[in-house]
């Protein structure tokens, strides 16, 4: 494959589960979070399995992007059996916990895994989670318990499935194609106008239909608008800066897969380890502390790594900063999960994770296109120290922004005026 259709092989899965996660979401709602969940992950492990074995790019490609797919309706429906299994309080918040420990540590030992896999050949990295999906299936069949859910009212809104998917579809094709395309020409000018025209039709029906695919009203939530900020800038700014920090180990250090992923390494086992207390944390001090916490950790891990050079000290500054990202991951992730689900109704569970999960994710697509944008306007084609310094201070930005919503989010309510009841003459004789 050539390099310009190899980079469809991360693309293709971006844009199955970035385009359809709101969709994914909604589904669960409507047509039961245990029968979407388990139809999805056994379409997630048929899809790896060929891509794994396949011999043809294009056949990859697709493979991927069916993947993609399915993750977006296992995401969000996985996320909604446990909000909707647990009660809001101590109990969801330690389940959630519990949730984010799995998804650090899953996250951290692919990181590594797959180093060691691609040394052997790269299909093994491709068809690692057949068998993993496969347990999961087996577990999930036996776990979950067939009982009634607490399902959405209505029909399928087909024309707002179409919209918003296609709004999204045509949003994330746009962003990872504008570095090769160019961010000024007409073909992603005219792309972003198209996606925001999809996304306006999208409104203009949800507001006209009487059982809309995303309720509108949903977005008056404070506190769900600002987790969904929260976690589109902490995965855009850290799936940038992930890019970035592989770029300067490897190609500029010389450093091999695997020497990368143990540096990255620290901050995955910090959060694997400290996510269970999160939900403890939760109830002690609420999402909000956490959250500014975590956000200001996530802008000193940056802000260390503006002091690389050719010989980085790993005890001074790679360590160091790894564990401070750790801390704001520990501390935020969670947190968001808690923040963005609270307060909302069952029947809406899926819908807010496909909200969550969908900020996330498009907030990875666009950041990190937009560091590559930086890195390849840099001199010798972005492997210079200066360009790298430069992308990362786009991570360091969006860090500071984050801290801003989330310090905005403690800032004390307004008492409500409640007004005096009127006295009548006749009371008062």
């Amino acid at each position: 494959m050539s390099t310009s259709s190899l980079q469809w092989v991360v693309s293709g899965y971006v844009l199955g589960y970035g385009g359809l996660l709101l969709l994914g979401g909604r589904t669960a709602d409507l047509l039961g979070r245990r029968r979407v969940f388990l139809v999805a992950l056994g379409v997630f492990a048929v899809a790896s399995l060929l891509g794994g074995v396949v011999d043809d790019g294009t056949l990859l490609i697709v493979a991927r992007f069916v993947k993609g797919v399915a993750a977006a309706f296992t995401a969000p429906a996985a996320l909604s059996i446990i909000t909707t299994t647990f009660p809001e309080g101590p109990e969801r918040n330690r389940a959630l916990s519990i949730f984010t420990a799995c998804g650090a540590s899953g996250y951290s030992l692919g990181l590594v895994i797959s180093g060691l896999l691609t040394e052997i050949g790269w299909r093994w990295t491709l068809l690692m989670p057949v068998p993993i999906a496969i347990i999961a299936l087996v577990a999930a069949l036996k776990v979950l318990p067939r009982v009634a859910e607490d399902r959405a009212e209505g029909g399928h809104d087909l024309l707002g499935a179409v919209l918003i998917t296609a709004s999204m579809l045509l949003l994330v094709f746009t962003v990872v194609q504008a570095p090769e395309a160019g961010w000024g020409s007409v073909r992603t000018i005219g792309s972003l106008v198209a996606s925001a025209a999809l996304l306006g039709l999208f409104v203009f029906a949800e507001l006209r239909m009487r059982h809309p695919l995303v309720r509108l009203g949903i977005l008056r939530s404070g506190s769900l608008v600002r987790a969904n900020l929260g976690l589109l800038i902490l995965m855009g700014s850290y799936v940038a800066f992930q890019f970035v920090a592989m770029q300067y180990f490897q190609n500029l250090l010389g450093w091999s897969a695997l020497g990368t992923a143990l540096a990255f390494l620290p901050a995955g086992l910090l959060v694997a380890v400290t996510s269970t207390k999160m939900g403890d944390f939760a109830d002690r001090f609420g999402t909000g502390k956490l959250i500014v916490i975590g956000s200001a950790a996530l802008a000193g891990g940056y802000a260390m790594f503006l002091g690389i050079d050719e010989r980085p000290s790993l005890g001074g500054l790679v360590i160091p900063g790894m564990l401070l990202l750790g801390v704001a991951f520990a501390l935020s992730f969670p947190s968001l999960n808690i923040q963005a689900t609270n307060g909302v109704d069952d029947d809406e569970q899926g819908l807010a994770s496909g909200l969550l999960n969908t900020s996330g994710q498009v907030g990875g697509a666009i950041v990190l296109a937009v560091v590559t944008a930086v890195l390849t306007s840099g001199p010798a084609g972005g492997l210079s120290v200066g360009a790298l310094r430069s992308a990362i201070v786009v991570s360091l930005i969006l860090a500071v922004v984050g801290l801003g919503i989330s310090a905005f989010g403690l800032r004390p309510a307004k008492p409500a005026l409640v007004e005096e009841p009127e006295v009548k003459a006749y009371e008062t004789v």
